[in-house]
């Protein structure tokens, strides 16, 4: 986002600010005054412009904002930019809130933006103003360069344009073509599908580029100028910038004609070269420029050479060359997107390191030989090639998952529709790119391929286990759907009907139905061992694992879930068909208070795993390391990871894992918090995810529906919402007794006294007594089952019990609790006693940022007879507008150390230290890291 940037914006065909006229966009220019006289009769819509980098894009639209100025319609202008991405809605709010007409009661829209709570409200306080502005006249909303906007923007630009479709609103949109990230995909998607009118810029005719060097350089070009006009392949910006260059020096105008002399003109710097070069890291641009010096088509193995790195530490970098639209694929080559880019990033590098770079690639000193250059591209049906790529991506699946998808997709590109091996290939490469994100990709991929029918057993087997794979984190149902169809297939082999019953059993466990779970786990065990298999023995020995957790036996769930994780380690994430499968494990700590542990596990899991570059995996990760944070009460860091961890806009459906893991966690901070409006939003999610096919999203939305209706204060609708799910314990289910987590026994019995329910009361502290008994050597699960039965039977004993063992396992939320019921029991007959529990608690409540229970415990110490409040003064008070943690990132930020330093430096990661960020950003109201530093200098000196 550009935040304060000025209005006035360079189009890309206006060098140094120099303007030309508009040529070659005759149709274009024609179909966006058709808009806009269709706007002016009250009829709006969307219009996205699209073409590549210096296409001229920003000039349409800038074109069009001055026509509807001109017809008297009201214009708000914003657009991204890629080196301030921090502030969420920033371009849309940049639109909105600045230039002379700034739309009316919008300025609220700041706060909202900083919490994905509160995106619902936002929504509609931004729609709500729009609708009541339109009343007044059309408007016009232009947004330009899409690819680089935040999800926040992106989300509300395709609701709000399609939601507003009725209203005399036209939003006139660019985006540059090529690879754009998978959000911008998914919103472009949806914008054509409302309805959106595509302008695509092509590039100018001969007409139009001979128009455009007579007005660069005030006469008609010759023969020669045409040549080098033509070198810039019909690109504005590279045309202007070009011809610019040369004016001054190297044209001549003879008898009114522009000419050139004899011989080519030496490489020229081209302003949007540098400014692209700019804006990537300075591995990218090492690398950018290092692949200009070599000349020609490069490999990926010679560029690690010359740079001193392996290929997989180059992802990144290749990355970033090819979404900034430098470098282009060629085959299995990198290419400059354009040989004027090449020239123009060469001749900023000195002639001797150039020199140096081709000898040491063992080239000539000269222009590209054909060992660099050639290599041609393999036709369609070269079996051979498709066989070497499968190889290749096999390879690469470890180390560089995201490369390997593409060389199965090239692979795939190279095989005929009815080519026999063609459905392996599309089973190999599903899980490559739902392991880099591609979640959409991958899932068309697998059904297209069932749809075409004529599959073999075997085929469709595989291809049915790569889309229950890719289902387990978004849809539990979807996943046991295709892992029962694919494994009652008849004739397939022993190997792909275990590892189809495998993941039958994984679903059905994920579901919440353990006693089906086990069932099929038997019957997979059988299968598996008849083909020897242990990756799908990796994965049985982890539902066996969750089967044992549900008896309440965690000294077997622990010893399953070590012989699993250590199982999927042996045989390599390539294999595995969970891919993590030490995540149960993370999991299963937590939840016996060996929390340390745990986020031990989870920030290994982040490392590894962003290392390796498996995106769904770190994401689970994520997932996994928020619900730590919650119990050990590092609330705003539970919240930013919950928020970093937040699926992409362009995956499927709202997603099982983060119904259960991150909308949970999200409320639970609210509630802490009061932040009641996300509370609310929230809960709106817990009312949609009670109807969920699955058993375990029922149970989470109930049990959410609970502590909102509690938080309320409203106990009979809490218990309620409980009946549906909660159980009598048995064979089946018994943790399913209204419980999330062990520390839930007391909230539980809380709820249900209130409610006057006590033989639920009393269910909850048996089934949190017997899980204690079966697991001696767990004090955690000791103290939850000692609060539990101090609130039932309103006994301080067993209270006290309870925050004792408590301490011994680093559960804050849960021991603050239990010395404000300690207090709560001692303040009804001895009230000066009860005032030290409830200093602890207020302490850790305050320490954990939970306002609201710190507030509660405040006013008990107050009805106690203590009149002073013990201090609750932030770490620094020079930074009232900010968390604890935010203050943290926003100090080291402010040093010059980028995110992962900044990740390391905290023992974060580097999305969550993203996302404290954005909301740092947005609470000082900066829009760059410059802008923070001085901040920071400012207040620190006392400025």
């Amino acid at each position: 986002m550009s935040g304060k940037r000025s209005t006035t914006r360079t189009t890309p065909d206006e060098p140094d600010g120099v303007r030309t006229p508009l040529r070659g966009r005759d149709a274009a220019r024609a179909s966006v005054e058709e808009r806009l006289d269709a706007l002016g009769r009250g009829t709006g819509g969307i219009v996205l412009v699209e073409g590549p980098a210096g296409i001229g894009r920003t000039r349409i639209l800038a074109e069009a904002a001055a026509s509807a100025r001109r017809r008297g319609t009201r214009v708000f202008e914003g657009a991204a930019d890629p080196d301030a991405q921090f502030v969420p809605l920033g371009p849309l709010l940049e639109a909105v809130l600045s230039g002379e007409d700034p739309l009316a009661g919008a300025a609220p829209l700041r706060d909202l933006a900083t919490s994905p709570g509160r995106r619902f409200w936002l929504l509609q306080e931004l729609g709500d103003r729009l609708r009541e502005a339109a009343r007044n006249g059309p408007l016009l909303v232009v947004l330009d360069d899409l690819q680089w906007c935040d999800d926040l923007t992106l989300l509300t630009f395709h609701t709000l344009a399609a939601g507003l479709s009725a209203h005399p609103i036209l939003w006139l949109a660019a985006v540059r073509s090529g690879s754009v990230p998978s959000a911008v995909r998914t919103t472009l998607d949806r914008i054509r599908q409302a309805g959106a009118h595509e302008l695509v810029l092509e590039a100018l005719e001969d007409r139009a580029v001979a128009r455009i060097a007579e007005d660069v350089l005030g006469a008609p070009p010759g023969p020669d100028v045409l040549r080098l006009a033509r070198r810039a392949e019909g690109v504005p910006q590279l045309l202007v910038e070009l011809l610019g260059s040369l004016r001054e020096e190297a044209v001549t105008i003879e008898n009114g004609t522009a000419a050139l002399p004899a011989g080519s003109p030496a490489p020229r710097h081209l302003p949007s070269v540098e400014r692209r070069l700019d804006q990537l890291s300075d591995g990218a641009r090492e690398l950018v420029r290092t692949a200009a010096a070599v000349g020609g088509t490069v490999t990926v193995a010679l560029l690690a050479d010359l740079l001193g790195r392996t290929p997989a530490a180059l992802i990144t970098a290749v990355r970033e060359a090819l979404d900034a639209d430098l470098l282009t694929e060629s085959g299995d080559r990198l290419a400059f997107r354009q040989d004027l880019i090449r020239e123009a990033v060469e001749a900023g590098l000195p002639l001797p390191l150039r020199q140096a770079l081709r000898r040491h690639a063992g080239l000539p000193p000269g222009g590209p030989p054909a060992t660099a250059t050639e290599g041609g591209g393999a036709a369609p049906g070269d079996a051979a090639e498709a066989d070497r790529l499968r190889a290749e991506a096999a390879e690469l699946a470890v180390t560089d998952p995201r490369t390997a998808a593409d060389r199965s997709l090239q692979a795939l590109a190279l095989l005929a529709a009815d080519a026999p091996e063609r459905p392996r290939v599309v089973a190999e490469t599903i899980p490559l790119l739902w392991q880099t994100g591609r979640v959409a990709q991958a899932r068309a991929l697998g059904a297209d391929t069932l749809a075409a029918g004529g599959l073999a057993s075997e085929d469709e087997a595989f291809v049915r286990l790569a889309l229950a794979r890719l289902s387990v984190q978004f849809d539990f149902t979807e996943a046991v759907r295709q892992a029962r169809a694919g494994a009652a297939l008849p004739g397939i082999s022993p190997t792909a009907r275990g590892r189809l019953l495998a993941m039958l059993a994984v679903g059905l466990s994920m579901s919440g139905e353990h006693a089906a779970a086990e069932r099929v786990a038997a019957q997979a065990w059988e299968t598996a061992a008849v083909a020897g298999d242990r990756t799908a023995e990796a994965t049985l020995t982890t539902v066996r694992s969750a089967a044992s957790f549900h008896r309440m036996d965690l000294a077997e769930a622990f010893r399953q879930a070590e012989r699993s994780a250590a199982l999927a380690d042996a045989l390599g994430v390539s294999t595995s068909l969970w891919v993590p499968e030490a995540l149960w494990h993370a999991l299963l700590s937590n939840t016996a208070g060996r929390t340390a542990e745990a986020l031990a596990a989870t920030e290994e899991g982040i490392r590894v795993t962003g290392e390796q570059g498996r995106t769904v995996a770190t994401r689970m990760w994520l997932m996994t390391r928020t619900r730590v944070l919650l119990e050990t009460g590092r609330l705003s860091d539970a919240r930013a990871d919950a928020e970093a961890a937040f699926p992409g806009a362009g995956e499927p459906g709202p997603g099982n894992l983060a119904d259960v893991t991150l909308r949970y966690v999200m409320l639970r901070v609210a509630l802490h918090t009061g932040d009641r409006r996300t509370a609310e939003a929230y809960a709106a999610e817990a009312r949609r995810m009670r109807d969920d096919d699955a058993l375990v999203v029922r149970h989470f939305g109930a049990w959410m529906l609970a502590l909102m209706a509690d938080h309320e204060d409203r106990p009979d609708r809490a218990m309620a919402a409980l009946d549906a799910v909660m159980t009598t314990p048995a064979a089946d289910r018994p943790a399913y007794a209204g419980l999330i987590d062990p520390a839930d026994a007391p909230v539980l019995v809380r709820m249900a006294l209130r409610a006057g329910r006590h033989e639920r009361a009393a269910q909850a502290v048996a089934t949190a007594e017997r899980r204690a008994v079966l697991n001696p050597g767990l004090p955690f699960l000791a103290a939850t089952a000692a609060h539990a039965r101090g609130l039932l039977d309103n006994d301080l004993a067993p209270l006290v019990r309870a925050v004792r063992l408590y301490e011994d396992c680093p559960r804050v939320l849960a021991r603050a609790s239990a010395l404000e019921d300690a207090g709560r029991k001692l303040a009804a007959t001895r009230r000066a006693e009860a005032v030290p529990s409830y200093e602890q608690a207020l302490a850790l409540y305050t320490r954990a940022g939970a306002e609201r229970d710190a507030a509660r415990v405040s006013r008990r110490l107050r009805a106690a007879g203590v009149r002073r409040r013990p201090s609750t003064a932030r770490p620094d008070d020079a930074w009232p507008e900010l968390t604890p943690a935010e203050t943290r990132v926003a100090r080291l930020v402010a040093q010059g150390l980028a995110n992962r330093q900044v990740a390391e430096r905290l023992s974060l990661s580097p999305h969550t230290v993203g996302s404290h960020l954005r909301r740092a950003f947005t609470k000082l109201d900066v829009t760059s890291r410059a802008e923070l530093a001085r901040l920071v200098r400012q207040r620190d000196s006392g400025e």
